[in-house]
């Protein structure tokens, strides 16, 4: 099932929960465990400079967008297998959902529409 548009306030709160603690989205942010997430849609895998990548996440090539998104949050281990993302997952699509509608607003990204 595609990306549809969720709640962004619960987006936001999720982020806060779920993935702060590893990644931050503001530009200039340095990275953290993870890397710094501003700029993602339209980047490919393993770009962020200063980040140590696997040689998997470099090599999927894939480029972030609502549906990748979609997909690799709801278990990045087999979406990207030997990440060394430790995040198990969000296996609810709503959550999914108000997760990537957050993003893109609390970091100036440009959104892809459908």
């Amino acid at each position: 099932m595609p990306f549809k548009d969720g709640d962004a306030k619960k987006g936001a709160n999720l982020f806060k929960t779920r993935c702060a603690q590893c990644h931050t989205l503001g530009e200039g942010e340095g990275n953290k465990i993870g890397p710094n997430l501003h700029g993602l849609f339209g980047r490919h895998t393993g770009q962020v400079e200063g980040f140590s990548y696997t040689d998997a996440n470099k090599a999927k090539g894939i480029e972030w967008n609502n549906d990748t998104l979609f997909e690799y949050l709801e278990n990045p281990k087999k979406y990207i297998p030997g990440t060394k993302m430790a995040f198990g997952g969000l296996k609810k699509e709503k959550d999914r959902n108000d997760l990537i509608t957050y993003a893109p607003l609390s970091s100036s990204l440009p959104r892809v529409s459908y």
